[in-house]
């Protein structure tokens, strides 16, 4: 099974912003682990807060993608991208 990743329109800027090396390894890691994985859950860790693991996030050395998994499309809908700093300030 394959797991599809689809972007927000703000997490594909925020992307567009990072150094293209490191924007490279955060899409590669998203292709390896969607290919090798049932569930994307097994490599993510779920945020905490009012909502317990409606949104997870994936840590690829000091970066974070913040997402929704969508089960019955085998979906990883990425919504923020960020340095770890600041990815979970509003």
């Amino acid at each position: 099974m394959v797991w599809t990743v689809e972007f927000s329109p703000e997490a594909a800027k925020d992307l567009r912003k990072l150094d293209r090396s490191i924007a490279r390894r955060l899409l590669k890691f998203l292709a390896e682990r969607g290919r090798r994985s049932v569930d994307a859950r097994s490599f993510g860790e779920p945020l905490r807060g009012e909502r317990p693991g409606a949104y997870w996030k994936y840590r690829v050395g000091d970066y974070r993608l913040i997402g929704r998994v969508e089960d019955k499309g085998m979906v990883v809908a990425v919504i923020q991208v960020g340095h770890r700093r600041d990815v979970y300030r509003d």
